[in-house]
């Protein structure tokens, strides 16, 4: 294994481990506050899970941390949601972390 190949393998656990430590902090810091107001709530931080790359294919980390959008969809976490956004457009809106009803 070339040095390079081991760097590009680090980066890509790097980044899985970056992306899975995000969608759990912006999961569990609105749990501890407690709002049952959905409007305070931040939104997913979409811009850190678009591709730089139009062929780039996103990795989402396996991580139920669930976000409901407007469009009645329960994505799996904030990654799946935001991927799903870029690729669909703007109707796909944030509306709450947690499983659609």
């Amino acid at each position: 294994m070339t040095e390079n190949m081991r760097r590009g393998s680090c980066l890509h656990h790097r980044l899985a481990l970056s992306l899975m430590l995000s969608t759990f902090t912006h999961v569990t810091f609105p749990a501890f506050m407690r709002s049952r107001n959905h409007s305070t709530w931040p939104k997913p931080p979409c811009k850190m899970y678009y591709p730089t790359d139009p062929d780039y294919e996103a990795i989402c980390p396996d991580v139920e941390a669930f976000v409901c959008a407007a469009n009645g969809v329960t994505y799996k976490n904030e990654c799946f949601f935001c991927i799903a956004k870029w690729e669909f457009g703007p109707h796909i809106a944030f509306v709450k972390y947690g499983k659609c009803h």
